[in-house]
């Protein structure tokens, strides 16, 4: 079976997220509390809460640090609205 390039459809964005918006999603697709995530990163629920609720920046370090405990890239976290279409 060959795949072609062609037999897709880009997706389309639906909702455009906030990185605090898109380590939410990603955390409680995973299952896991803030509580949890704080104990399996170090990071503290409150300083979690206030990530996710937009009143803390999220940062590269502890994007890196949440990236890795949540298997996923940094840039999924810092540039969850990133589009290719508009880079220079």
């Amino acid at each position: 079976m060959t795949i072609n390039k062609q037999d897709f459809t880009r997706a389309k964005i639906h909702k455009i997220v906030s990185p605090g918006e898109a380590l939410k999603m990603l955390r409680e697709l995973q299952g896991l509390t803030q509580n949890k995530l704080a104990k399996i990163t170090g990071i503290s629920q409150s300083n979690l809460s206030a990530i996710e609720s937009g009143s803390k920046q999220l940062g590269r370090e502890r994007a890196m640090v949440l990236a890795k405990a949540l298997r996923v890239h940094p840039a999924v976290l810092l540039f969850s609205d990133f589009d290719m279409a508009d880079a220079a």
